[in-house]
């Protein structure tokens, strides 16, 4: 009987359940971007000289910058959950940091390219470039300020999870953190997404 009532409260597929409701909450992420890629690739198909010009406003060096650091930090992370697996506390400690570091130099490089778009006059946008200023914009300050979000969710936990590590308790949760990983390589691979179908790929001129 009670090897019944123990077996009750395994999960039924054999994956933990925080990681399981993960899987989940990332599928539905999944089906969100992807609205949003659809959309944006509908409307460029329509718009393409204001898409193609639009674009040519970004700053395609500050996004790689971005994408180097966010590929960095995928490792990072990845290191992280094998070095607690193995019980070493101050790799852990060290490449969650780094992790974290990643994270924070992504939203300043963000928050740099933002305010050059505010600051931007020319006669095209005579008062800066805004998500009201066309349908590009809209949808650019819209999934770059999503997937900004997105990184801040990832960073709290982190900083609780390294923080909690060096107090005398510390912090063994395997789990937590693989769980918090997917999370973190999911954010990373939306923007392996973004960066070629904002920054790189131009509709052609008619």
């Amino acid at each position: 009987m009670s090897a019944g009532l123990s077996l009750a409260h395994e999960p039924v597929v054999g994956v933990p359940h925080g990681k399981l409701a993960m899987w989940i909450f990332l599928a539905s992420e999944i089906m969100f971007f992807s609205g949003f890629f659809g959309a944006f690739i509908v409307l460029r198909n329509s718009n393409l000289e204001m898409f193609s010009h639009s674009a040519a406003e970004l700053n395609k060096w500050l996004a790689l910058l971005n994408t180097a650091v966010l590929i960095g930090s995928s490792l990072t992370m990845a290191l992280s959950i094998l070095n607690l697996q193995r019980g070493n506390k101050k790799n852990f400690q060290l490449f969650l940091g780094l992790t974290i570091v990643c994270g924070f130099i992504f939203l300043i490089v963000k928050t740099i390219e933002y305010a050059s778009k505010f600051n931007h006059v020319d006669e095209v946008f005579p008062h800066g470039i805004y998500p009201s200023s066309n349908v590009f914009f809209a949808f650019y300050f819209t999934m770059t300020g999503f997937h900004a979000l997105h990184v801040i969710c990832g960073l709290i936990p982190m900083i609780f999870m390294l923080s909690k590590s060096f107090t005398k308790e510390g912090y063994n949760k395997p789990v937590k953190v693989e769980t918090l990983g997917l999370y973190w390589h999911f954010v990373d691979l939306v923007w392996i997404f973004l960066f070629p179908i904002l920054y790189l790929i131009f509709p052609a001129h008619h």
